[in-house]
């Protein structure tokens, strides 16, 4: 039976006929590899995700990790699962080989790593925070750091988190308070506390290494003032070997709806609980230059944001497997022209409402990860570049996709979620059944690493108005390169192509008219309409691409292809018009609503 976690045959259409990743290895970057490794890749991402993850994914559901003051439990699967997937060399799929990595395309990287967010994403989100902290400390890292740190990291003894959030401030990182004070040995003293902190704490890794953002006194207001800082749970001997505890304490876990087998926990920096070199204090290490910290843990938190945005792809598209493998071993009900109720039920792969339940979920996970894909190979690009007019380039689209990468699929792989607990009826949101669970796991993802608020701010408050529009300008004139292939193929690429064209016309002239009228707070009052209507056009261009690289291909895999563009095209692309005409209108029914009203 083919796969219910991923489909391969979808993911090599999208890598080889597609994206034509294998182009890469023209480059000197990529040189050492071929088409071969890249399948050799996916395929051993796709055996360890089947085997040590996709096992215990119902299990760690169901017995979340729990702390009894001292020491955090975990279920022993999720040792095994981060063994065998650091055994596996996985950790450094697309890191560079002079840092001990494989130097795989990120976007091949990136389709392997959603075979363990589709078995599990629980268990795959220690290893996503991993990697994502040792990418950072690769490019910002000093070279004790890379030796203390990253390479305990990219071996599996350490993990890594991500310390932002905090219970005062939220998302609005200018008001976080912890501090951090500068000793005379150089390094720091942390004193604070941190939320929301994914993976925070658990005992299957030797160490556990923090970057945590916090303010030096003295330092200017803001997000200016953040610097960032090394934290580790265990401080190190000289010879590297784990040793004293450091002042990090766990304050508590969160339980949530979904994603219940990572720990989230509430962490304390310097409460005195452990006081390592008997003074008071979490020791720290300066990443970089102090007041930086936000610029270099935007580096994290963008690769989070798509790291985001595929596990949303990934939930959404094993979601939609399982529910088009139960709609055609379901019988129920006859067909609407069937007379005679005596006659054999049918599949109800068969009822035409199943059907655009099916086709709905199908554009949704398939456009969404062209979507991943392409922001991906965007920054093999970028890594690649002979110049530095091809490197700006590919930044520039990348920047502004980013924001549409984290939040698409985080709203539209949830609906396809929805889509499956409907297609399996009453038994969809009993727990016997994998979708109910999908759902709740991929509910987390809209709020991961920014809201579609934040997401909006940034791209229409920040992307897309930078450096004088040239990002809008530059998506439109790759969007117009699809627009005039599939203008020349003709047919029904034709029509297609007409309506993205009519729909990015009016998105533009949308945009000029909303920074034209001077009105700015109302035109950031809608900003999150806009990034569904942009989202949704963007998608509608990757389903044009798919469907330009399908043309003229025979067979039941390219003729799904063209069902599903031609449902997004018909069903999903028109309900943008009139998010676009509220968007022209100013409207200020939000901005003028008072809180007495409600």
């Amino acid at each position: 039976m083919k796969s219910q976690l991923l489909s391969r045959r979808d993911l090599d259409f999208l890598l080889f006929e597609w994206l034509r990743v294998e182009e890469l290895t023209t480059r000197p970057r990529f040189a050492e590899h071929s088409r071969d490794t890249f399948a050799g890749a996916l395929d051993l991402c796709e055996q360890v995700a089947a085997r040590y993850f996709a096992n215990h994914n119902k299990k760690s559901d169901a017995n979340e990790p729990s702390f009894d003051g001292e020491k955090v439990t975990v279920i022993d699967e999720v040792k095994q699962a981060w063994d065998a997937f650091a055994g596996a060399d996985l950790l450094a799929m697309s890191m560079d080989n002079e840092r001990g990595g494989a130097q795989l395309p990120v976007a091949v990287a990136e389709a392997g790593f959603a075979w363990f967010a589709a078995a599990n994403i629980a268990s795959s989100g220690y290893l996503m925070l991993t990697i994502a902290n040792a990418n950072l400390l690769s490019r910002f890292a000093t070279a004790e750091q890379i030796e203390d740190f990253f390479k305990p990291m990219l071996a599996g003894r350490f993990s890594g988190t991500m310390a932002l959030s905090e219970t005062q401030a939220g998302s609005s990182l200018a008001d976080i308070i912890t501090r951090a004070e500068p000793q005379a040995d150089g390094t720091y003293r942390l004193f604070g506390s941190k939320m929301w902190i994914s993976g925070g704490d658990h005992e299957f890794t030797e160490n556990i290494v923090h970057l945590v953002l916090a303010k030096v006194p003295g330092g200017p207001p803001g997000t200016k003032g953040i610097s960032l800082f090394i934290v580790p749970k265990f401080l190190l001997g000289a010879d590297g070997s784990v040793g004293e505890r450091n002042d990090v304490a766990l304050a508590g876990l969160n339980h949530k709806m979904g994603q219940r087998g990572i720990t989230n926990a509430l962490l304390n920096f310097g409460e005195g609980k452990f006081s390592p070199g008997g003074k008071p204090g979490a020791v720290g290490y300066l990443v970089g230059e102090e007041h930086r910290g936000i610029v270099y843990m935007f580096t994290m938190m963008n690769e989070a944001r798509l790291l985001v945005g595929m596990s949303a792809v990934a939930l959404g598209y094993t979601g939609y497997l399982k529910s088009l493998q139960y709609a055609r071993e379901r019988p129920q009900g006859r067909a609407v022209t069937a007379n005679d109720p005596a006659a054999p039920q049918i599949p109800i792969v068969e009822h035409a409402d199943v059907k655009r339940m099916l086709l709905a979920q199908k554009s949704y996970v398939e456009g969404g990860m062209a979507l991943q894909l392409y922001c991906a190979k965007l920054m093999d690009l970028m890594h690649s570049a002979e110049s530095d007019e091809e490197r700006d380039a590919n930044s520039v689209l990348l920047d502004l996709l980013t924001p549409v990468g984290k939040s698409w699929p985080s709203q539209w792989c949830v609906e396809a979620n929805n889509l499956a607990i409907q297609v399996h009826g009453g038994y969809g949101y009993t727990r016997e059944y994998d979708v109910e669970q999908h759902y709740r796991d991929n509910r987390l993802n809209p709020i991961h690493e920014g809201t579609h608020g934040i997401q909006s701010l940034d791209l229409l408050g920040r992307k897309v108005p930078a450096r004088g529009g040239a990002a809008l300008a530059a998506l439109g004139t790759v969007l117009g390169r699809s627009v005039a292939t599939a203008g020349e193929l003709g047919g029904e690429l034709a029509e297609q192509a007409s309506a993205l064209d009519v729909a990015w016309q009016r998105l533009v002239a949308v945009t000029t008219a909303m920074f034209g009228s001077g009105d700015i707070e109302a035109a950031m009052a809608n900003s999150v309409i806009y990034l569904e209507a942009f989202g949704h056009i963007v998608v509608a261009w990757m389903w044009l691409e798919q469907l330009i690289a399908a043309h003229g291909r025979d067979g039941d895999f390219y003729d799904g292809k063209r069902a599903a563009g031609r449902y997004f095209f018909r069903y999903e692309l028109p309900k943008t018009a009139p998010q676009l005409d509220l968007l022209e209108s100013l409207d200020r029914t939000t901005l003028d609503m008072r809180d007495a009203w409600f």
